[in-house]
């Protein structure tokens, strides 16, 4: 190679050290949305559907996802075609890709009607569900809340429940794959968050009502309310003399936002520290629709917890959360919700049975 060649591949090498060297500069602008972008799981169900309300009603974009298992897409239809509301029918389980910025994971079947029907389904939704929305959450850098139960707790030995107390729970019994896969739940947002340092926050709802209850989920509050308003005598297990405490809907939405919107990691109960017996709730409900209604006693189900009720402390403290809406006031409004929706379904019943014999 000659004197000539040489100094060329010196000179480009040169020229390739420079534009390596040089400082790289970017476009300016930000990839940041203007408006917030949030998931919720479970968003056609009872509480998930008010949280879609609250997220909509201040402005975010929102992503309902739901398989419509125990949720119905008509709690979200006035939703439809808003230009900052999309809704998907998927099954958690199976992984879901979109691009958010929180993730209010509230999917699992939560009735034991639902989650004994399926048990092993209800676990998976637990363990695999959680596993993909923490995943979703450490690839896009969101922030994500879980709602677990009160029936982490079990059948509880400690009175009121605090979240330091770790539970009495039976692991095989027939209300264990709701039970233990909150807890799981709860196990994997914490690695998550110590592992990857994922933000996450962790809610432990208790007893929950008002409008968009299902008539057949087996919970105690819809079920007093359709067999009253049907004429039946009140379903009593037991004596009934086990406690459960009972919060508002409308206050159950706004702990969740203050949960996931606040500095504390968690877990932390929510739910209403009044404490009644299930007799009490009956009289409570025949009085509203009809005193003359009488009261049937059944053999208490299995494994089913002998108290409920919440101790608040942490909420109060670092959310400055408490239950503004009382019993009597959220029973009437679940009452007309209820009778609405019978006598519309009677309706549309009626008009079918019509147009079948004409």
């Amino acid at each position: 190679m000659n004197l000539s060649n040489r100094r060329h591949m010196a000179s480009e090498e040169e020229i390739s050290a420079d534009v390596f060297k040089r400082k790289l500069v970017f476009n300016e602008g930000s990839i940041r949305r203007d408006r917030r972008r949030v998931l919720v799981t479970g968003g056609c169900g009872f509480i998930g559907s008010h949280l879609v309300d609250r997220l909509m009603k201040e402005g975010n974009e929102v992503i309902c996802v739901d398989n419509c298992f125990s949720g119905q897409k008509s709690n979200i239809e006035h939703w439809i075609n808003h230009p900052r509301f999309e809704f998907i029918r998927h099954d958690i389980v199976e992984p879901l890709r979109v691009e958010v910025d929180e993730i209010f994971h509230l999917a699992c079947p939560a009735s034991p009607v639902f989650y004994q029907n399926n048990p092993i389904k209800t676990i998976k939704v637990s363990f695999q569900g959680t596993i993909n929305m923490l995943g979703l959450a450490k690839r896009n850098k969101a922030r994500i809340l879980l709602t677990s139960t009160s029936e982490v707790y079990g059948d509880p030995e400690v009175h009121p429940q605090s979240e330091e107390y770790w539970g009495h729970v039976n692991p095989i019994g027939i209300r264990s794959c709701y039970d233990e896969g909150k807890r799981i739940a709860e196990t994997l947002m914490m690695e998550y968050h110590r592992m990857h340092k994922v933000e996450i926050r962790i809610a432990r709802i208790f007893n929950t009502y008002g409008p968009r209850m299902l008539e057949n989920d087996g919970r105690v509050v819809s079920n007093f309310i359709v067999q009253a308003l049907e004429g039946k005598p009140l379903t009593v297990y037991g004596e009934g003399q086990q406690t459960r405490s009972f919060c508002y809907v409308d206050d159950m939405v706004e702990g969740l936002l203050r949960l996931m919107r606040g500095s504390e990691i968690g877990p932390i109960n929510l739910g209403n520290p009044g404490e009644y017996t299930i007799l009490q709730l009956a009289e409570a409900v025949q009085k509203k629709i009809n005193p003359a209604i009488p009261v049937a006693y059944k053999p208490l189900p299995s494994d089913d917890p002998r108290k409920r009720k919440p101790d608040i402390t942490r909420a109060r403290k670092y959310l400055n959360w408490e239950p503004k809406v009382g019993l009597d006031d959220g029973l009437i409004k679940t009452i007309a919700d209820f009778k609405e929706r019978i006598v519309q379904r009677k309706k549309i019943e009626d008009e079918m049975k019509a147009a079948m014999s004409s």
